[in-house]
């Protein structure tokens, strides 16, 4: 008998997470997903949770206009580590 070794979100949306640094803020864009804007209000990237055997992981991601598709930034545990990652890439 296999065991099914990932965990599923629920259908229900997450609460916004929240960020340990006023330099960013986050809108939400989906159910588990968010865009991640500085203060002038432009979008760093995006931040997207997704599940993992062990938990809940932080996708960093940016969306590539000419293709219309997300390009993964890295997996992070943290909110604040994926929200640095978007900032800093």
């Amino acid at each position: 008998m296999s065991e099914n070794l990932t965990t599923s979100l629920p259908d229900v949306p997450y609460a916004t997470p929240r960020l340990s640094s006023p330099r960013e803020h986050l809108v939400r864009a989906a159910d588990h997903l968010w865009r991640v804007q500085d203060r002038r209000e432009h979008v760093l990237g995006h931040l997207r949770i997704v599940s993992d055997p062990l938990g809940v992981r932080y996708r960093a991601e940016r969306l590539h206009l000419a293709t219309g598709v997300f390009r993964v930034v890295g997996e992070f545990w943290r909110v604040d580590d994926a929200v640095a990652a978007l900032r800093y890439c």
